[in-house]
């Protein structure tokens, strides 16, 4: 059994708490995070009962990730420049 948008939608809410605990800048921060996942429901709907935090974690790692590896990138390409 898949998960509907909805559900997705109630995990990633059910974080709200916890940015509220956040201060400022790094509730900007997590409040952008989450609001990105947005981007990997249809992934994480393929997630079965019950719904456990770790789709949505990986979400969360899985973007983590892709910016590392452009920054990366973007660093290995400045050094070339530099030199």
């Amino acid at each position: 059994m898949t998960l509907s948008g909805e559900e997705v939608r109630q995990e990633i809410e059910s974080w709200r708490g916890f940015a509220e605990a956040l201060r400022g800048e790094d509730r900007d921060l997590f409040n952008e995070m989450m609001r990105r996942c947005y981007e990997y429901a249809p992934a994480m709907q393929v997630k079965v009962y019950p719904f456990p935090s770790e789709a949505l974690f990986m979400g969360l790692i899985f973007m983590q990730q892709k910016a590392i590896t452009s920054l990366a990138k973007e660093i290995k390409r400045l050094a070339r420049l530099d030199t």
